[in-house]
């Protein structure tokens, strides 16, 4: 399979561009060749999409833009599979974890078709103000332009369409770089949303690295809004180029997820073997440090590490598959070297921490310290540290003593110690009896600090990617 980059509905295919390669993690099978896109390629797709906008994307009824978004949502679930195997093969992911992605994704769209019929405005009282007799004003929700839009790895098809089904709600265009080591599934999106009546140049696809597409992407001066998903050092470069375009940054974090005595131990457990191993560990909100009250640490430690070592590792494709390889040898063996100089300064590995080729085992880390890469930083791997505390003044510090700042868990029965420390917690949000790695794609998802800037989730993501204008009337008499 040869893709190419789509302009107008155009695919560019010629044999004089330069290739990449896109390969299974799980066999090293090729996947796809990636014809990549040029200079030329960036700033014919971004005048396209800036005509599109003006000529047709602002002017399009929303009823209109809604049921283009429901017919793509009704055919990705007839291809829910396609996409699903699709996902597998080009990140790894197993099967299992990759239909729940579609699923979730057709739920994107349907969210998004909704949302595009309550872009709302207000009327604002004139009178309020001394002097504001007889006038009226009102406010309206108004498109941006042009959305650049830079998607990861790890959720190829869903972090895609947080990112373009919001934008298409509100009548913008979008010019789509997906990360280079998946964009397979991103391909067949844009392929469906032209199916479901999108105007081809409505939404633009570029095949390229981030330096060579992603920062010309940013600084271009017809980019309204740029929407990114990624790591921190990229995440900043963005915040640094984009100048005065709107911002969203979806970046790291090091999730705490908080165990009280009187938790339900069985359900903890069990989802947090879930939350921390998922896509072996490879998702933004991974259970990475797991606090455990010290009246109950041996007890959930004993039960998590059997629950751990029960996951069945093996080829992504089976649909028995719980745990795979990760996106690359690379970080792999990154991952095992973080594992590695935290056991060298004094951090007891429990279980896991082999790797082979591209699959790292399931690895529960004790005895660790604050300052370690496995706590101080985002593994984004199959790693995570359990740790003993003894109040709950001494784990909101360990929680929050972090550059980060994206979604926690807590796991309480205790309501009031709940919400109070869910308070306490500097979050983007704070999940209660729940694991840090639940998300839902109708809630506001974002960090503080270090995790990013602004919020996804549709009608959040919709919010900013419309501009509030305001009109005033002075009526005579």
């Amino acid at each position: 399979m040869k893709i190419g980059s789509i302009i107008n509905g155009e695919e560019y295919l010629e044999e004089t561009r330069e290739t990449i390669t896109v390969k299974n993690p799980y066999n090293e099978e090729m996947v796809a060749e990636l014809a990549l896109a040029k200079e030329d390629d960036l700033n014919r797709a971004i005048d396209i999409s800036y005509d599109t906008f003006h000529q047709t994307m602002k002017k399009m009824p929303a009823h209109d833009r809604a049921d283009i978004l429901l017919k793509a949502s009704k055919l990705l679930e007839e291809r829910k599979d396609e996409f699903a195997e699709t996902i597998t093969k080009e990140a790894g992911k197993p099967l299992q974890f990759s239909q729940g992605e579609v699923q979730r994704s057709v739920q994107v769209l349907r969210f998004a078709a909704e949302e595009a019929k309550h872009i709302e405005g207000k009327v604002i009282p004139m009178d309020a103000a001394i002097g504001g007799e007889n006038r009226i004003g009102f406010t309206k929700r108004v498109p941006l332009g042009v959305v650049a839009a830079i998607t990861p790895f790890n959720f190829p098809l869903n972090l895609t369409l947080h990112k373009v089904a919001p934008a298409i709600a509100a009548g913008n265009t979008i010019v789509l770089k997906p990360a280079e080591k998946t964009p397979v599934s991103a391909y067949k999106l844009v392929q469906l949303l032209h199916e479901s009546g999108l105007p081809k140049g409505a939404l633009n696809f570029l095949l390229g690295t981030g330096k060579e597409i992603g920062d010309p992407l940013v600084k271009h001066d017809k980019i309204h809004k740029v929407t990114f998903t990624g790591s921190l050092p990229v995440g900043r470069t963005i915040r640094e180029n984009a100048g005065f375009k709107k911002v969203t940054l979806e970046l790291g974090s090091n999730s705490p997820n908080i165990l009280f005595e009187d938790a339900d131990l069985d359900y903890a457990v069990s989802s947090l073997v879930k939350g921390a191993f998922a896509f072996s560990g490879q998702v933004c909100i991974s259970a990475q440090r797991i606090y455990v009250h010290q009246n109950i640490y041996d007890r959930f430690l004993k039960a998590f590490i059997e629950k751990t070592e029960a996951l069945k590792i093996g080829d992504p494709m089976s649909e028995e598959t719980e745990f795979g390889p990760m996106i690359n040898e690379d970080e792999a063996k990154r991952a095992k070297m973080w594992i590695d100089d935290a056991v060298d300064n004094g951090a007891k590995l429990e279980t896991g921490g082999e790797r082979n080729g591209t699959l790292l085992k399931p690895t529960i880390m004790t005895n660790v310290k604050s300052d370690m890469k496995i706590i101080a930083e985002e593994v984004f791997a199959p790693i995570v540290s359990v740790i003993p505390f003894s109040s709950e003044n001494q784990v909101v510090h360990q929680s929050n003593d972090s550059i980060y700042g994206l979604q926690a868990g807590i796991f309480t029965r205790d309501i009031d110690r709940a919400f109070r420390v869910a308070d306490q917690l500097e979050m983007g949000g704070v999940w209660i009896n729940e694991m840090s790695t639940y998300r839902q794609d109708n809630h506001p998802y974002g960090g503080v600090k270090k995790s990013g800037i602004g919020r996804e989730g549709v009608q959040y993501a919709l919010e900013d990617m419309t501009e509030l204008k305001f009109y005033g009337i002075r009526l005579n008499g």
